[in-house]
């Protein structure tokens, strides 16, 4: 007689909770269907729910997904329309959902009739069950009767297909129906005393299929997928209940090879959970530590007053909430309230920066009509001759310039531009006047055109050595050289600042491909196999891709930032600029890196 002492308690935990993360930028890589807008969802949904449970189920999950979903790109689509059309981020809102409430109303309706389905099926195990005893009762009275056993033969076929005909009955309650028809079955056919040859015949085809069956579930141990071959392990035992009884000194040998087939997947899939639950609690304990870091921030949010202050914190969320990304998913009973309270801290703080930021918007018209005040004064002094006075009281002016708060950036280069004019202007005829050194500047002026021509004379003939010798000597000859004459001053140095970019770019060039052949190499020496080490450069090439790209756009916010508050506003714009390009050639590179990696995986 066969005994089945496996586990076959219903597989639990097997699916990755999601996190619906709206204020975090997640990017996406796996290839999606055509979004649907929100209308379409709503229709499709109207049009769906309503209609039987087991077949629509999965689609309403997957509308409800994508609904949320679509929400965060228009608000995210319209946020960067915002910032391209140049206003403030504090100014943005996104547009009511006013199709939420209908999604929700949907939902809720679906959700009723899920219930009542669920109840229903449990109803109809109970009615299965009830009718499998019965069965089980009839076959018990037909083995207490063994003088009458021969006669009720194709009773028992009949009881046997209609026991297995039912299938859907209480988890808890299979094995023990199983082990009773099993055993009611085989005594059923150890007393049979006629029709030897057809309960041989069934002994050899069931034997046949218990064969195959233990080889499909010995096959299982080879699957990468545990929780897919275990799932499958479950459809094998289902089977092999539905299999009649073999011959009986075969019995102990069949049933011990697939129960020892059996052990092998349920001790693989106890070992995954395991591992898995280390790694959740694991994830549990960073995210918890995010969540206080981010919360330790947030008590400080009385103590920012400037944007510098705001620009700081504000990359350090943005950093937090990167590191978040990097951390796994913690157990599904702590998983969603950890979301909720780092989502909630990260809320609060965008909301006081946003605060902040309409409050200074107040302020700044305040400054930039102190700024016009300053103007008119400086204009009407820079045609003044009284060198010495003027001199001190545009200075006090450019003084009291520095201590005014900045203004908004569509104005912020324009009247800065007017008040440096009426002061250079003032300067420079005082430098005009006062000057003494004309013949000075001319012969600076000359050497400085020759440091230029020698710059540019450094072709690719020249090794970057040389070459990069030759340029320290260059520039060095030309900090030490003095003053030219004012109107050739920016037209030079552009001149110069050129020739030292066309080298840095050659410089920049030659390393690059250096670095590239470099990278080549260290690829070559992945062999077969190393596909996750190759996936594993790759995201970190991604990452450094993204650091990168938010560092170009810090410097492009801060360009605005520096050119009100230096009197070098030109040249500090100009490095700001320098950097930037450097930046898009090192994302260059990391791009190249990237397509490199992804030829080898093809």
């Amino acid at each position: 007689m066969e005994n089945n002492h496996l586990d076959h308690a219903a597989e639990s935990g097997t699916t990755c909770p999601q996190e619906q993360e709206q204020n975090i930028v997640v990017e996406t890589t796996a290839t999606e269907t055509p979004q649907m807008s929100r209308t379409d969802i709503l229709e499709r949904l109207r049009s769906i729910v309503e209609q039987p449970i087991e077949e629509v189920k999965d689609e309403v999950e997957s509308l409800k997904q994508n609904y949320y979903k679509t929400r965060r790109i228009e608000i995210e689509t319209a946020y960067k329309a915002h910032i391209d059309a140049g206003l403030p981020e504090a100014d943005f809102t996104p547009e009511h959902d006013n199709c939420e409430e209908q999604l929700k109303e949907l939902l809720s309706s679906f959700k009723e009739r899920k219930a009542q389905f669920l109840q229903e099926q449990e109803r109809q195990r109970e009615m299965n069950l009830a009718r499998k005893n019965e069965l089980l009762d009839e076959l018990r009275t037909i083995i207490d009767a063994p003088d009458e056993v021969g006669k009720q033969y194709q009773r028992v076929q009949q009881i046997q297909q209609e026991f297995k005909a039912i299938t859907d009955v209480p988890a808890q309650a299979v094995t023990d129906l199983w082990k009773r028809y099993q055993t009611y079955t085989e005594q059923f056919y150890d007393l049979l005393k006629i029709n030897k040859e057809l309960r041989d015949y069934d002994f050899k085809k069931n034997l046949e299929q218990k064969e195959s069956l233990c080889r499909a579930a010995e096959e299982l141990a080879h699957m990468e997928d545990i929780i897919a071959a275990f799932k499958q392990l479950q459809i094998l035992h289902n089977e092999w209940r539905e299999v009649g009884p073999v011959a009986k000194e075969l019995r102990d040998e069949i049933w011990n090879r697939f129960k020892d087939a059996s052990t092998v997947i349920n001790k693989r899939h106890q070992a995954f959970f395991e591992n898995r639950k280390e790694t959740e609690t694991q994830n549990e304990t960073a995210k918890i530590a995010l969540c206080e870091e981010i919360e330790q921030l947030i008590e400080q949010l009385n103590e920012f007053n400037t944007y510098a202050q705001w620009e700081e914190k504000t990359q350090a969320i943005l950093a937090i909430q990167e590191r978040w990304k990097g951390v796994g998913f913690a157990s599904r009973k702590n998983n969603t309230a950890l979301f909720e309270r780092f989502r909630t801290s990260c809320d609060k703080f965008f909301v006081a920066k946003a605060e902040f930021f309409k409050n200074a918007k107040d302020s700044m018209n305040a400054n930039l009509e102190k700024k016009r005040i300053l103007c008119e004064k400086a204009e009407a002094l820079k045609d003044s001759t009284d060198w010495k006075k003027t001199s001190d009281t545009l200075i006090s002016l450019q003084k009291e310039w520095k201590e005014i708060g900045p203004v908004a950036k569509k104005y912020s280069d324009a009247i800065w531009k007017r008040f440096n004019e009426a002061c250079d202007y003032f300067f420079e005829q005082k430098k005009k006047a006062l000057s003494s050194s004309r013949e000075i500047e001319n012969t600076n002026l000359q050497t400085k055109q020759e440091i230029i021509a020698r710059l540019k004379a450094i072709d690719e003939t020249i090794d970057d050595e040389t070459a990069r010798a030759a340029m320290r000597e260059a520039t060095a000859q030309w900090n030490a050289t003095g003053h030219v004459p004012y109107r050739e001053k920016d037209k030079l140095y552009k001149e110069y600042q050129a020739a030292l970019d066309a080298l840095y770019a050659r410089f920049n060039k030659n390393r690059n491909r250096a670095r590239m052949n470099n990278f080549s190499n260290s690829l070559q020496q992945f062999g077969e196999g190393s596909n996750d080490k190759l996936y594993r450069e790759r995201e970190k090439l991604v990452r450094s891709y993204e650091m990168k790209k938010n560092e170009i756009q810090t410097y492009e916010n801060n360009k605005g930032f520096l050119s009100l508050s230096s009197s070098r506003a030109e040249s500090l714009v100009q490095e700001l600029e320098r950097k930037i390009k450097k930046l898009y050639d090192e994302m260059e590179l990391i791009e190249q890196k990237i397509n490199l990696i992804d030829q080898k995986l093809q």
